[in-house]
């Protein structure tokens, strides 16, 4: 089971990429917040074509969501805007990198948080400095 949650995460970062270089495409036409606009628009009204379709089995209740969690779609919004700004400007490696390096970053923080400190604790901090110096290799301008 643990394989089938790992490609599904793996096609989900294939899909990222794909809309962000949709995204950052559309973005050079127009700007980085009609990009977003677009991409937020489409996205809705998939997402509730989907919810409208599987409302008997899933219904939803707006007033049981606390407010805090309705943060994430204004979250999700800077962080289309700023892929489609960015993008066309570094290419979507070099874009995608850094983005990985501050998601590793902050799952870590938020494990922590939650969790309190893991087990390997410094073999996973080494892990994080060890991709963090290998991107500034690969990237530090001469």
């Amino acid at each position: 089971m643990l394989l089938f949650y790992i490609t599904i995460a793996l096609t989900n970062g294939i899909c990222i990429i794909f809309s962000r270089s949709i995204n950052g495409r559309l973005s050079q036409s127009r700007n980085a917040f009609y990009a977003s606009l677009v991409n937020h628009i489409v996205g809705f009204l998939f997402l509730s074509a989907i919810v409208l379709y599987s409302l008997p089995q899933f219904p939803v209740n707006l007033h049981n969501i606390p407010l805090v969690a309705f943060s994430g779609g204004i979250i999700g919004a800077g962080f289309v805007v700023i892929n489609s700004y960015i993008l066309p400007l570094l290419g979507a490696t070099l874009t995608t990198i850094p983005a990985i390096c501050g998601q590793i970053l902050s799952g870590f923080i938020i494990d922590i948080l939650q969790h309190g400190i893991p087990e390997h604790f410094f073999l996973q901090l080494t892990g994080i400095l060890f991709i963090l110096v290998a991107i500034g290799v690969r990237y530090w301008r001469k």
